[in-house]
Parts: structure tokens; sequence; C-alpha cells
């Protein structure tokens, strides 16, 4: 194997475990957003999220994905094992376990974890890697055009409406509208900042890391993902930080932190083909568009959404993900590539988003059917920390 080749593996599987201290950035933002006397459950989930997805996405999900070159999806493999991939595997599977993660955090509170489980797998095994082979698999919208480089919407959004379709079936905590809309604060806002901070940490890995190489030329545009990240989760937490000012008339502190995982999730398709200043209006828009859909979710749609996930992961996902036509130094509507690509992005985010939500609300639906999918009053005022782990996470 030649230097250059080495190199390229070395910054992949670096990017990797970036990605995969994104999973405990996950664990802090739920825990933070939420009460203490579920903080045990929530660090379960996302543990099991990452551990069992690991194994089902070597076990049949990467193949899946990535394997076969058909139009809706891969190869049925089992039990991956190119010695000269596996770098690949280690990357792809730090993704899919942010998919699923993403839907713990809009139903945390009240789920029941054994259901939980069962969900998790099912995107692990169906719901990301099939509609991630559209994409990045060769299949059918890669070969209409459909960018999206790191997964605003092969990721986010996929996560962001399967969070949609659990949260709206299992229905809101005990206590959030009974005639109003009130809020549930979390429990430790500094859990949930430093949460933000490593998420925030983990993104160089998740954009800069998808151009799956960094020796040669390949530098410059790992450079230029770095930097278009960047600027858009700051353009994000400004944004968001004077929209509450304005309309709350403080600024508010977990918007503004929901404001730059906004900008870097509205970033992660377009951050390659986009320029610094084109990053920074993204951010700002993902800013701008994560305040409203919150409050459009929370107090109009009657959806108990605790970390803002669905708007974070979902709406913001598929805003960034039409904003690379838009803004696409080539191709995009402002550099006067007219709106072919903004079509084709259009009908990226309509499917993908369709698939997600079609399946997430058919797999929660079935689930409340069968081994019912939230925990009993008791249990819920109680918390699940107690009835679903037989402990609780402070002790004084």
């Amino acid at each position: 194997m030649d230097a250059n080749s080495a190199l390229d593996i070395l910054w992949v599987l670096l990017a990797g475990i970036l990605v995969f201290f994104m999973q405990a950035g996950f664990a802090m933002v739920e825990a933070g957003f939420t009460r203490a006397k579920n903080v045990g459950n929530i660090i379960m989930k996302n543990f099991m999220d990452f551990s069992i997805g690991s194994l089902l996405f070597w076990i049949i999900g990467y193949s899946m994905m990535y394997g076969g070159e058909g139009a809706f999806f891969g190869a049925f493999d089992f039990f991956y094992n190119d010695g000269t991939d596996l770098h690949n595997l280690f990357f792809q599977t730090v993704f899919a376990a942010t998919a699923a993660t993403i839907v713990s955090g809009a139903m945390a509170e009240r789920t029941k974890f054994s259901t939980y489980l069962v969900f998790s797998i099912f995107i692990t095994v169906v719901i990301y890697p099939i509609s991630g082979h559209w994409v990045w698999g060769g299949g059918w919208l890669s070969d209409l055009g459909f960018h999206d480089f790191a997964g605003s919407t092969v990721v986010h959004s996929v996560g962001g409406w399967a969070a949609l379709a659990g949260a709206w079936t299992i229905g809101p905590r005990i206590g959030k509208y009974n005639g109003k809309t009130n809020a549930i604060p979390g429990h430790n806002m500094v859990l949930g900042a430093l949460g933000v901070f490593i998420l925030w940490l983990g993104w160089f890995g998740f954009n800069p890391g998808s151009q799956l190489a960094i020796s040669g030329d390949n530098a410059y545009s790992v450079a230029l993902i770095v930097i278009t990240t960047n600027l858009a989760a700051a353009a994000g937490a400004v944004t968001t930080m004077f929209v509450t000012w304005i309309r709350y008339g403080k600024p508010d502190l977990s918007m503004t932190l929901n404001g730059a995982l906004a900008g870097l999730v509205g970033i992660t398709a377009g951050c390659d083909i986009v320029s610094p200043a084109g990053a920074v209006a993204i951010g700002a828009i993902a800013g701008l568009v994560v305040v409203f859909s919150i409050e459009f979710i929370d107090q109009k749609l009657k959806i108990d959404d605790p970390v803002g996930a669905i708007s974070v992961h979902g709406v913001v996902g598929a805003v960034g993900t039409l904003m690379v036509g838009f803004f696409a130094t080539e191709g995009g509507v402002f550099y006067g590539g007219g709106f072919a690509l903004l079509g084709t992005q259009a009908i990226g985010v309509a499917a993908i988003g369709a698939w997600a939500f079609g399946l997430g609300l058919i797999l929660f639906k079935t689930l409340k059917a069968t081994m019912g999918l939230r925990v009993s009053e008791q249990e819920e005022r109680e918390g699940l920390d107690i009835h679903e782990h037989g402990q609780s996470s402070y002790n004084y």
C-alpha cells in the first residue's frame, strides 16, 4: 500500500472516531433537556443504539446500503468482511447509529425500553440502509444527480421524520398539554450545552470525513468542508440567539443550543460545494427556521418533542438539502445554474421523507398495537429509571 492510501484510510478511521463521540453528545443533550428521573433510561437507549446498531449494520445493513447495483436496495450479503473496505464499514456504522439516536430524543420520558429497541433495530436494518442506498449506494436518486454530501437528508431527515412518526403516535408527556402548552424544563442545561459542544466537535468528523480521503488535493476539499461546517454552526447559533431575544425578550439558552445544531444539520448536504459566505447564509436560515418549526410543532400541532429533534434534524435537514439548489457554486440558482438542481433536491427530500415517515408510522402503529409503545401513567410519573432499569441516575 502506498503512503497516500494509508493516509486516506487513517483519515476515515479518525473521522469515524469523532462521529462515534457524537453518540455521547446526543446522550448529553437528551439527558440535559429532560428530567432527572429519566436520565438512566436515556443513556441506555443511546448506548444500545450504537451497540446493537454496530452488530446489525455489520451483519446486513452495510451490504444492503452499499452492495449490489439495484436502483432501490443493495445486496443481501451477511457478515461483511472485505478486508480492503473495513474502514468504510466503521465510518458508515457510526452514521447509522446517528440516524437511530435522533428518534430517542423526540420520544423521551414515556417510551417502553423494550419497544424502543425493536425500533432501533428496524431503522438500522431497513429504513436507513435502503434510502441510504438510493443516494450513496448508486441507487435511483444518485442517478438523478441528487446531492447530499454527508447526510442532511440521508441521515438527519431520516431520523427526524421517523421521530415525527414516533412522537405523534405515542402522544405527549403527562401535563404537557392541558388546555395550554406547558414547558417541561430540562433538569441540567450544563449537560445539554456540553452535548452540543461535543456534537459540534464530532461534526468535524461527520462532514470532512465524508470526503473519504485527505491525500493530495483532497486536503483542500477537507479544509473547505471544515470551514463551511464551522461557519454554518456559528451563524445558526447567532441567528437563533437574536431571534429568541426579539421574540421572547431574552436570549433563550436551549433554543440557541439547538440553533447551532440546526446550522450543522443544514450545512451537511452542501458543505463541499458552497462558499464560506453561502455556508453562513445556510446556517442563518437554519437558525431562523428551527425557532419557528419548534414553536409550530409544539404549540400548533401539539406534538411533544422534548429536545426539538423533529425540527433540528427533520425540518432543517430538508431545508438544508434544498438550499444546495440555491447555494451550490456550480449549478445553484444564485450562481446562474437555473432550477434543475433545486428540482432534483426537492424530489430527494420528498421521497426520503415519505419513506422514513411512512415506514416509521407503520412500525410505531404496529408496535403500539402489539408490544405497547408507552409506559404506564405511574411509571411515567415516578420515572423510567426506577421502573425500566431498577435504579436512579442521581443518588444523594
